[in-house]
Order: structure tokens, then sequence, then C-alpha cells
């Protein structure tokens, strides 16, 4: 009979992981503009398949609604919402097991991962809509934990370059994009988050109507964190690049009532 932990180590390439470490974890602390790392093909193929089947599309669920001058995007928190399969993967990512790489991978002791999926969850962002560059959230707003790392997983078959979406990392002053990183199939990106760790992916999509930009987020928390990265609680930050403005609440309530309309047209 096949046991939890047999599942979960089904779910998750341990042997994969366990090759990885050595060189990822020096890659990881080296990395600019903060430490980062991304694996490609991460999970066994199969895995990420059925996590695709799963995911549910923009008018399959509840989803939150993020709808201003800096995002444009759905999000899905709710257990309830996410297929069984897809539960398993992110419960074995929450698992003691991975939490274990990435102290290592990280350097980050003591990491504790979130059941609640706070902020994180099932991400789908459709054409058109963005992710603003931004700081994240420090503090769990249930347990008062530290946030120190996310982690992303992309579902994206067959997806281009010239579709956007990636994921840019800036320097602390907000100056430039000093690495980015296309949201493709079976890609995993890990980063440290603290005040200074700025990210997003600003750039409208322009994939097809029928495509979204599908992810899987879980971040990790710690009790208490290095004094140099203490700062008072805040929600998201986000921040301007340079010569990029917000748009105008016209615009957005436009925007917003011609994707309604679109909706109720595709049913």
């Amino acid at each position: 009979m096949s046991t939890a932990i047999d599942f979960e180590e089904s779910l998750l390439p341990l042997e994969k992981m366990r090759l990885l470490l050595p060189e990822a974890k020096k890659n990881y602390a080296q990395a600019e503009p903060f430490p980062h790392i991304y694996f490609d093909d991460f999970f066994d193929n199969n895995v990420v398949e059925r996590l695709l089947e799963e995911f549910p599309g923009e008018n399959d669920i509840d989803w939150i609604k993020y709808y201003d001058g800096y995002q444009k995007k759905l999000a899905n928190e709710n257990e309830q919402n996410i297929g069984l399969f897809s539960r398993h993967v992110l419960y074995s990512l929450n698992s003691a097991l991975f939490l274990r790489f990435l102290e290592e991978l990280t350097g980050i002791t003591n990491l504790i991962s979130d059941s609640s999926f706070r902020g994180g969850g099932l991400h789908n962002i459709y054409r058109g809509g963005k992710l603003g560059v931004h700081v994240d959230f420090n503090k769990h707003d249930r347990y008062g934990l530290d946030r120190r790392l996310n982690l992303l997983l992309y579902l994206n078959k067959d997806w281009r370059e010239e579709y956007g979406g990636h994921i840019e990392l800036w320097d602390r002053e907000m100056k430039q994009c000093v690495r980015s990183y296309l949201p493709k199939f079976n890609r995993v990106v890990i980063f440290t988050t603290t005040k200074t760790s700025f990210h997003g992916h600003p750039e409208p999509l322009s994939c097809p109507e029928y495509m979204s930009r599908k992810s899987m987020a879980l971040y990790y928390y710690t009790n208490g964190r290095p004094e140099e990265e203490k700062s008072d609680y805040h929600s998201t930050i986000f921040k301007l690049r340079p010569n990029e403005k917000v748009e105008n609440k016209l615009t957005l309530k436009t925007q917003k009532i011609f994707r309604r309309w679109s909706k109720l047209f595709k049913k």
C-alpha cells in the first residue's frame, strides 16, 4: 500500500534536488541584484502536465481580481478552488522535506511554510495584464512571521519571448532591470525577499487572447529576520520604473468594462 510519504516523494524530484545543491547554493548566494536562482525542467514533466490540466480558466472559479494602475491579474489562495493533484504538489512544496532543501539552497534556516497560501496559490494573467515592479508584504498578516522566500512555478507551454511576461529583478535604486526570466513551462524561480528585492513583470502581456500567464506561488517565512533586513510592517509596495507613469482612472475603467463585456460575449 502507498503511504503519504511515498506520494510526496514521487512528486518532488528528490535525486535532482540532491544533485543540484552543491552548485546551486553557490550560484544563489552570488546572484545579482539579490539572491535568486532558476531551475528549468525542475519537476518530472508528467507532474507539470497534470498541474496544467487542472488549472482553472478565467470563468471557472471565483478569482480574486487585482485591477489598478499597477497590476491587472487574477489570483486564488482558496484550496477549495484548487484541484486535488495540484493541492498535493503544493503540500509537497510546503513539506519538511522540501524546506530542508530550501534551507540548504538559500542559507536561511528555520524556514516555515504557509498552509494558508496567503497571497500565493494560483496566479493567472491574460493579454494586457501585468504586475508592476514591487516589494512584497513583509509579514504574514495572521501569524506575524517574516516573509523570506518566494517560489514561483510557471505552467506556460509554448510561451514565446515576444509574449512578454518575464519576471524582472531590479536593482535596489530602481534604476535598471538586472535580470529577467521568461515564464516558460516547468521553470521554477526562487528568490530572497527583503525591503529591496524589487521584482515584477511590468510590461503588459502580448500573448494571444486564448492564452494566459499561469503560475503557482508559495512563500516561506521565519520567526524573525537579520537585524539589517528589519523594517516596519508594510503591505506590497509598488515602484515606478524610470519614466513610467501610472495609467489614469478613466483608462482603467474603460479597460475593465471592455474586459467584462468581452467575457460575457465568450460565454
